[in-house]
């Protein structure tokens, strides 16, 4: 006999994730409503191994899966075993309904699945002494109830008006270029921008990460000039206007003599790829030479041919 130091837990595992006896199991344990609306011949046993983002592996004592009476859709019942009262099961129970929810869509579903969690308890301590409703666990469970009910609060910024945006402070230039930052061109938007730092809500830090959002999303030829273009108008903001167009500048500058650098080594590559040619060297040969494409190679020969 194979001894475990946890006999309880064991005993329990092995003998739920038998069919018949999970069957009989949920037959009885159910609620009505939920156990009408489960098709138990197509039960099966399913994996109660979960793994976070960080690694770390939790399980839930049975999980099992079925199909509801109308043919479509999953429902998972995850049976959890406590000899021993937990404050916390319910929320414990939640976290893996979904686990549960999320190894579903990952197999490929669309659907989240209905998981019905349940525990099964056997304590000292009886009856069970906390409350199976993990809302319970809040300060204020009525309005949590509210909240996991219904819709979560959307913040869709592309249906709230500019208008709408200039009365949000210091949030509103952050509102303001995440809406508008796929413009082709941010002038479009160098008024507002002109009103929103010129009325003292936006400085510092916030000005700074404002700056840099612009410079490394918009056009970078566009954005140094409409940076230039602020500096002359917002003089109390003109260091860092200036700062940021002036770096721009200077990135430019090496993106202009690096692609000029690119552009002369390949020069220089092609007619050395001429002279071998010339030389009466084969394609292949001077492919392997000159690292240069079977293509290229061949416009050139076709091209002194």
């Amino acid at each position: 006999m194979a001894l475990t130091p946890t006999p309880h837990d064991a005993f329990f595992k092995q003998y739920l994730s038998q069919i018949e006896a999970a069957k009989d199991f949920l037959q009885i344990h159910l609620p009505a409503k939920l156990l009408a609306y489960c098709n138990l011949s197509t039960l099966k046993l399913a994996s109660g191994s979960f793994i976070e983002d960080d690694l770390r592996s939790y399980h839930s004592d049975v999980l099992y899966s079925l199909e509801t009476v109308e043919g479509k859709g999953y429902i998972y019942c995850l049976i959890e075993h406590q000899s021993s009262p937990d404050r916390q099961m319910s929320f414990r129970l939640m976290r893996y309904a979904i686990a549960a929810m999320q190894q579903h869509l990952e197999a490929g579903h669309k659907k989240l699945p209905l998981v019905i969690p349940i525990l099964f308890y056997h304590g000292s301590v009886t009856p069970y002494p906390y409350s199976t409703n993990w809302l319970q666990g809040f300060d204020n469970p009525q309005l949590a109830a509210e909240l996991y009910s219904t819709h979560f609060p959307l913040v869709d910024i592309t249906a709230i008006s500019d208008d709408k945006i200039f009365t949000h402070r210091c949030i509103a230039m952050l509102e303001l270029l995440q809406k508008h930052i796929r413009l082709r061109d941010l002038a479009a938007l160098e008024r507002q921008l002109i009103v929103l730092l010129d009325n003292g809500d936006i400085h510092g830090e916030q000005l700074t990460l404002l700056v840099n959002y612009i410079a490394q999303t918009g056009q970078a030829s566009n954005a140094k000039a409409l940076f230039r273009r602020l500096a002359r108008r917002l003089p109390q903001h003109k260091e860092v206007m200036m700062t940021i167009a002036e770096q721009l500048e200077q990135l430019g500058l090496k993106k202009g003599l690096k692609q000029g650098r690119d552009e002369g080594f390949q020069q220089a590559k092609l007619e050395v790829a001429r002279n071998m040619l010339a030389g009466g060297l084969d394609l292949k040969t001077i492919r392997k030479m000159t690292g240069l494409p079977a293509i290229t190679l061949w416009k050139l020969a076709h091209w002194r041919s």
